[in-house]
């Protein structure tokens, strides 16, 4: 690969990660890999598959980082995997399974984080025949984009019952998520109890909805809102679409730019409004916007389910830049103009 094909900087975290795993190479990558949750080795894995030949060099500014990261003092500690797989090579599968749930006490949810690693379609004919609040207090409990593709593969029926439950629900007692998480030890595997979780509720209900696709956001909504046409609203007051970009600060528009790639934003401009892209272009350099606007040009029609596909990534990342608290989601009006 010549010099000039590797003139940009890596920007993204994750292909920041991605090619330092790909350097690594696949024996020290599998010890990191195994660390890490279902969504972090799947994205890493499409990442990994999808990237291209990288010149070496671009591995001195990640190497630096990392280095200078680990020299303030990076916290040390063993998660709940890496105690889970001490135990299982200490003492072998059946002995440490007899342990791991007096082990970590106060983990309610470990049967359910399970059903993490399976893909959305498994996951759902896995718990499609329960019933309805069962199903909706397991969602609560998963991202909300895996809630999303989970909900997609229910009848119409049973996604408005879901939702309808979800977006009522106002806790977990702890009795009921034990007696739900050694349901699904029987199936995959398990843990034990602690206190009332705070999930459910109109915003759980409605960052669920921003990853089902627009024409079955649109058909479970109008199911509530003949339930009950307040809590419609409330529901759609809370949900975050790729238009509420507007909401959020230029700051956090540039921090946001940082960790998405120039192709992604391309695509998902393509359905964006006029002010929405303006608001994009004056957060780049008078450069990187005159290129962004010759790029959006000569990209020609794209398909509206790339544009959603594409919209709903960068939604993931804003969720991610939230919780982190690198980014502020604003537009909601008062206090709760910040989550």
């Amino acid at each position: 690969m010549s010099p000039a094909a590797t003139a940009s900087p890596v920007e993204d975290g994750l292909e920041k990660s991605a090619l330092l795993l790909a350097a690594l190479g696949p024996n020290e990558a599998a010890g990191i890999l195994k660390h890490l949750g279902p969504r972090e080795v799947q994205n890493l894995g499409m990442k990994m598959a999808n990237m291209p030949a990288q010149d070496r060099s671009k591995l001195e500014p990640i190497l630096e980082e990392l280095e200078e990261h680990f020299s303030k003092g990076a916290s040390v500690y063993a998660d709940q995997e890496q105690i889970r797989e001490m135990l299982v090579k200490a003492l072998g599968d059946e002995r440490a399974a007899n342990l791991i749930g007096r082990v970590l006490q106060g983990s309610d949810t470990a049967g359910i984080e399970n059903l993490k690693w399976l893909d959305p379609s498994t996951a759902a004919d896995l718990i499609k025949n329960e019933h309805p609040q069962i199903i909706a207090t397991i969602l609560v409990h998963l991202g909300y984009d895996q809630a999303g593709e989970i909900l997609k593969n229910f009848s119409d029926r049973l996604k408005n019952d879901v939702v309808l439950r979800i977006a009522t629900l106002d806790g977990v007692q702890p009795q009921a998520l034990k007696e739900l998480n050694e349901s699904l030890m029987i199936m995959l595997s398990g843990a034990q109890t602690a206190k009332k979780a705070a999930m459910g509720g109109p915003r759980h209900a409605a960052e669920i909805l921003n990853f089902v696709g627009s024409a079955a956001e649109t058909a479970i909504l109008d199911n509530v809102r003949e339930f009950d046409a307040e809590l419609a609203q409330k529901i759609l007051d809370e949900m975050f679409v790729f238009e509420n970009l507007l909401d959020i600060d230029d700051r956090g528009i540039q921090t946001l730019l940082r960790e998405i790639q120039s192709d992604s934003l391309i695509v998902a401009l393509k359905g964006a409004s006029p002010e929405l892209r303006e608001k994009i272009f004056k957060n780049m350099s008078s450069r990187a916007a005159e290129i962004m606007r010759e790029d959006l040009e000569a990209k020609g029609p794209v398909r509206l389910s790339e544009v959603e596909a594409e919209q709903k990534e960068i939604l993931k990342t804003v969720h991610k830049l939230s919780e982190d608290g690198r980014i502020v989601l604003g537009g909601k009006g008062g206090d709760d103009a910040f989550v």
